[in-house]
C-alpha cells in the first residue's frame, strides 16, 4: 500500500476527516451504556423521574450525534476510498497506454481488464473500510475495555481467556485463506478471458454451431473458480460460528459471575447491564476486525496485481534529447534481427534494405514469413534486438515516440472501429480535421461511395467494433482514417484483403496520384495489389529472399513467380 499512497493525495482531506468523525461516533456509542447504567442505578433505584428524563435526553443526543458522525464518516470514507481507486485506475490505464507491444504480450487482455475493474474496486472498498472499520473496531475495543475495567476490574478477567482464543483462531484461518484469495483472482482472469473471447467471436461460434462446446469450456473455468471461492469462503464461514461461540460464552460467564456479585451487593444491576453491553461491543469489534482482515487479504492479492502493472517499465525508452521532426519518409534497415520477448528464436534475420522517401514498396511472402513484424519496427511498436531502423536518416530510437508515430500511419491487419459516429472515428487520424478533409480522405480510400449513401452521412452510427460494416468497408474506413494524419510514411498491412480487385486497383491508383510524396509500404497476399509498386520485397522465413520490380522478380525470384502463377491460375479458373 505504501507504493499506492501517493494516489490518495487528491482525497487526503476526506481520508483525514473520515477516521476523526468515526472516533467521535465511537465516543458517542461508548457513552450510551454508561448513561443507561446511571438511569437504572440512580434514576430508577431512587424513583427520580427528573434524573431519568435528563439522562434520557443526553442519551438521545449522544445517539443522534453518533448517527450524524457515522453518516458523515461513511460519506467521506466512500469519497476517499473510491476516489483513491479511481486515481489508481486512471494511472493504470495511462500506464497500459504507454506499454510497447512487448509489454502487452506479457499480460492477457482479460487479466488487464480484471486489474482495472475488479482489483481496483476491491482496493477502493478496502480503503474505505480501512478508514472506517479499521478505526472504529480498535478504538471501540480500547474504550469499551477501559469502561469495563472501570466498572468491575475483577469481572473483566474473562478477557484473559476469550481474546487469546479469538486471536489464535483468526490467525490460523486467515493465514490459510490468503493464498486461496490470490488464486481466486487468477481464476477470475481465466473466466474473463473466455467470456471476452467468446463474445468477440460469437458470430463464429454460432456459424460453426459450437455453442455446446463453448458452454463446456466456460463451465470448466467457472466451476474451477467456484471451487476455489468455496474453499476460501468455507474457511471464512467457519470463523463466524467460532467467534460467536466465544462471544456468547463470554457473555454467559459475565452473567454468571456478575449475577453473583449483584446478589452479593458488590455490583449494581445497571453496572452489570452496561458491563455486558461493553463486553458485546468489545467482542463485536473483534468480529468486525476479523471481517476487515478477510477483506484485507483479498485486497492484498489485488494490490500485488496492480503494483505489478505500475512497476512494469515500458520496453521503449526515449532518448534524453529526442528528435521531434522527421526530415523525410526514407526508411533504412541496417543488419536488423529480431525475436519476440521470451523467445530465443529470431523472427527476423539480418535484414538490410533501403526505401526512398516517396517510394511505393510492396511486401509479399508466405504466411509466417514475418512481413508484419518487419514493418512494426518502423513506428517502434517493437524495438529491434540487433541492428537499427532509420527513418529520415535517424535511428527511430532517437525520435520522440509521439512525433514518430504522428508521421507514420499504420493500418493494421485487424481493422478496428470504435463505437460513436463515422466523423468521430475519422478524427482519430486528425482531431482538427474538417468535414471536407474527412470526405477527401474517404474518397481516396474509396469509402465515400458507400458513406455518401447514408442519410446521416458522417454522423452515421458506428457500432462497437464496427460490426455494422462489412470487412471491406471497415478496411476502407481505416485507410481513410490513416490518411487524415497527413503522414510521411503510410503502412498498409494486408489492409485491402477484403476489398474486391477493382476497388483495390482504384485505391492503388489514388495513392499513386495523390500521395506521390508519401512513402507507402503495402503488405499484400495478392500480387495484383503490389505489382505496380516501385519495388517489391519478397520475404521468406524471416529473411529477404529478393527485392526488385515486378518484371524482374518474375524471372529472378522463384517464390514470387510461384505466388504469381498460382494466383493467375486461380483467376483463369
Amino acid at each position: 500500500m505504501k507504493r499506492l499512497l501517493p494516489y490518495m493525495k487528491k482525497y487526503i482531506k476526506f481520508a483525514v476527516l473520515c477516521p476523526i468523525l468515526m472516533i467521535l461516533e465511537v465516543i458517542a456509542d461508548i457513552a450510551i451504556p454508561y448513561l443507561m447504567s446511571r438511569i437504572v442505578d440512580v434514576g430508577i433505584a431512587n424513583q427520580d423521574i427528573e434524573y431519568v428524563l435528563k439522562i434520557g435526553i443526553i442519551m438521545v443526543a449522544a445517539a443522534l450525534s453518533g448517527m450524524t458522525f457515522g453518516i458523515m464518516s461513511s460519506h467521506y470514507g466512500a469519497k476517499a476510498g473510491y476516489g483513491f481507486a479511481s486515481e489508481i485506475r486512471l494511472n493504470l490505464f495511462e500506464k497500459v497506454q504507454s506499454f510497447s507491444f512487448a509489454n502487452l504480450d506479457r499480460f492477457t487482455v482479460a487479466s488487464l481488464i480484471t486489474r482495472l475493474t475488479n482489483d481496483c474496486n476491491t482496493l477502493g472498498q478496502v480503503t474505505m473500510m480501512s478508514l472506517r472499520m479499521a478505526v472504529r473496531a480498535p478504538f471501540m475495543m480500547i474504550f469499551a475495555l477501559l469502561m469495563a475495567l472501570n466498572i468491575n476490574a475483577s469481572l473483566a478477567k474473562v478477557f484473559v481467556i476469550s481474546i487469546p482464543v479469538l486471536v489464535t483462531v483468526l490467525f490460523i484461518i486467515l493465514s490459510k485463506a490468503r493464498p486461496l484469495f490470490l488464486k481466486m483472482q487468477t481464476k477470475v482472469d481465466r473466466v474473463n478471458a473466455i467470456i471476452r473471447e467468446n463474445l468477440t467471436a460469437i458470430r463464429v461460434v454460432k456459424s460453426f454451431n459450437r455453442q455446446s462446446y463453448e458452454e463446456e469450456r466456460f463451465k470448466e473455468r467457472n466451476d474451477s473458480l467456484m471451487a476455489t471461492a468455496l474453499k476460501a469462503i468455507t474457511l471464512i464461514v467457519f470463523l463466524m460460528p467460532v467467534l460467536s461461540i466465544v462471544v456468547y460464552s463470554t457473555i454467559v460467564a459475565v452473567l454468571w459471575f456478575g449475577g453473583k456479585q449483584v446478589a452479593a451487593g458488590s455490583m449494581e444491576t445497571g453496572e452489570l447491564i452496561s458491563f455486558i453491553t461493553y463486553i458485546t461491543q468489545i467482542l463485536m469489534s473483534f468480529m468486525m476486525m476479523s471481517f476487515f482482515f478477510m477483506q484485507l487479504l483479498r485486497a492484498s492479492a489485488s494490490v500485488t496485481r496492480i503494483v505489478e502493472i505500475l512497476d512494469t517499465e515500458s520496453e521503449l525508452k526515449e532518448d534524453a534529447n529526442p528528435i521531434t521532426e522527421l526530415s523525410d519518409g526514407s526508411v533504412i534497415f541496417k543488419d536488423v534481427s529480431f525475436c519476440y520477448p521470451g523467445s530465443t528464436e529470431k523472427t527476423l534475420k539480418n535484414i538490410n534494405f533501403h526505401i526512398n522517401s516517396g517510394e511505393v514498396l510492396g511486401i509479399i511472402g508466405s504466411t509466417g514469413s514475418s512481413k508484419s513484424t518487419l514493418v512494426q519496427l518502423i513506428p517502434r511498436l517493437y524495438d529491434t534486438r540487433e541492428g537499427s531502423v532509420l527513418v529520415g536518416n535517424e535511428d527511430v530510437k532517437r525520435y520522440h515516440i509521439k512525433s514518430l508515430r504522428d508521421n507514420v500511419a499504420f493500418v493494421l491487419q485487424n481493422n478496428t472501429l470504435f463505437s460513436g459516429t463515422l466523423r468521430e472515428n475519422m478524427k482519430w487520424g486528425n482531431e482538427n480535421a474538417s468535414d471536407e478533409e474527412i470526405i477527401n480522405a474517404l474518397k481516396l480510400a474509396q469509402a465515400w461511395e458507400f458513406v455518401s449513401k447514408y442519410n446521416d452521412g458522417l454522423d452515421h452510427k458506428v457500432e462497437q467494433g464496427g460490426e455494422n460494416f462489412s470487412g471491406g468497408q471497415k478496411q476502407r474506413l481505416t485507410i481513410a482514417r490513416a490518411l487524415l494524419k497527413s503522414p510521411k510514411i503510410i503502412i498498409l498491412d494486408d489492409s485491402t484483403s477484403a476489398v474486391d480487385m477493382a476497388t483495390d486497383a482504384k485505391i492503388q491508383r489514388a495513392f499513386k496520384e495523390e500521395l506521390n510524396n508519401v512513402t507507402t509500404i503495402i503488405i499484400a497476399q495478392r500480387v495484383s495489389s503490389i505489382q505496380h509498386a516501385d519495388r517489391v520485397l519478397v520475404m521468406n522465413e524471416g529473411k529477404i529472399e529478393s527485392i526488385g520490380k515486378h518484371e524482374e522478380l518474375l524471372s529472378s525470384s522463384p517464390i514470387y513467380r510461384e505466388i504469381y502463377e498460382s494466383q493467375q491460375k486461380g483467376v483463369g479458373a
